[in-house]
C-alpha cells in the first residue's frame, strides 16, 4: 500500500507544469555549462546517465499509475453493467477469458453493430432526421 501511495504522489508531482519547467531549466543550464566543460565526454555523460535513470524509473511509475487507472475504470464499468437492467451480467467476468474468446466476442459485437442500419446523421434509413434545436 505504501508503494501505491508513493507512486500516486510521484505521478502527480512528475506530471505537474512546475516539474516540466524544472526539467526544461535543468536541460537549459546543462546546455549553458557546455562551453565551461568544453563539451567533453563527462559533460555529455551527465545528461545521458541522468535521463536514462529517470526514464527507467518513470516507466515503472507510469505502469503502476496506468494499472490503477485501468482497475478503477473496470470497476466503474462493472458497476454500470451491474445496475443496468438490460445489460448482460456475463460481461462482468471478461477478465477470465483468453485472447481467442475475447476476439470471438469482439466479432459478435461488431456484427451486432453492423446489423444496425444507421445513416451518417445517426438515424435509421426509414426515419426522418430530428430537428437540431441548437440551430436558430
Amino acid at each position: 500500500m505504501k508503494f501505491a501511495k508513493i507512486s500516486q504522489t510521484l505521478a502527480l508531482w512528475a506530471g505537474s507544469p512546475k516539474t516540466f519547467l524544472g526539467a526544461i531549466s535543468l536541460i537549459f543550464l546543462w546546455g549553458l555549462s557546455g562551453p565551461i566543460f568544453h563539451f567533453n565526454d563527462t559533460w555529455q555523460l551527465i545528461i545521458n546517465t541522468s535521463t536514462t535513470i529517470i526514464t527507467f524509473l518513470m516507466v515503472f511509475l507510469i505502469q503502476n499509475t496506468q494499472n490503477r487507472d485501468t482497475d478503477i475504470l473496470h470497476l466503474k464499468v462493472d458497476e454500470l453493467l451491474r445496475v443496468t437492467k438490460d445489460a448482460q451480467n456475463a460481461m462482468l467476468g471478461l477478465e477470465g477469458l483468453d485472447l481467442k474468446q475475447l476476439e470471438a466476442l469482439r466479432k459478435q459485437y461488431r456484427k451486432m453493430g453492423e446489423d444496425e442500419a444507421m445513416s451518417l446523421k445517426g438515424t435509421a434509413p426509414d426515419e426522418q432526421p430530428k430537428q437540431d434545436l441548437n440551430q436558430c
